[in-house]
C-alpha cells in the first residue's frame, strides 16, 4: 500500500484561502490588468485576450465583496473601465475599428457609477451636519 502526499492539496487550499483576503485580491487584480495591457502594447494577442477573463472576474469579485459598502460604486466603475479597455483592445487586435465607439458606453457607465459614488458621499456628509 502506498501513501500519497497531500502536500500539494494543502498548498492549493492555502492558495485558495488567500482569495478571501481583499488586499490579495486587489493586488492580484492589478497584476492581471498590467499583464493584459502589456500584452496589448506588445501585441501578444492570445495572452492579452486570455487575461481579460481573470481581470474581469477579479473586478466582479471585488465589486461583489464591496456590495454593502461606500466603495461599491467605485468598484463598479473599475469594472466598466476594464470592460471598455478590454473591448477596445479586442477592436485593435482583430482589426474592427468601426466598433471602437462602443467602448464609450462602457466608459460612460463607469463615469455614471463614479458619480453615484460621489453623490452618496455628499449625501452622507450633508446628513452628518
Amino acid at each position: 500500500m502506498t501513501v500519497k502526499s497531500t502536500k500539494g492539496l494543502v498548498n492549493m487550499k492555502y492558495s485558495l484561502e488567500r482569495l478571501k483576503n481583499p488586499r490579495f485580491t486587489e493586488n492580484s487584480h492589478i497584476l492581471f490588468w498590467l499583464i493584459k495591457d502589456t500584452c496589448w502594447v506588445l501585441e501578444f494577442k492570445p495572452l492579452g485576450v486570455f487575461m481579460i477573463i481573470p481581470t474581469i472576474l477579479m473586478a466582479i469579485l471585488i465589486a461583489y465583496r464591496s456590495l454593502n459598502t461606500s466603495e461599491y460604486y467605485v468598484n463598479v466603475a473599475v469594472f466598466f473601465w476594464i470592460s471598455a479597455n478590454s473591448f477596445w483592445m479586442c477592436t485593435e487586435f482583430f482589426d474592427y475599428p468601426a466598433y471602437k465607439h462602443i467602448t464609450g458606453y462602457f466608459f460612460a457607465m463607469g463615469i455614471l457609477s463614479f458619480l453615484i459614488y460621489v453623490h452618496n458621499l455628499l449625501k452622507v456628509d450633508t446628513n452628518n451636519k
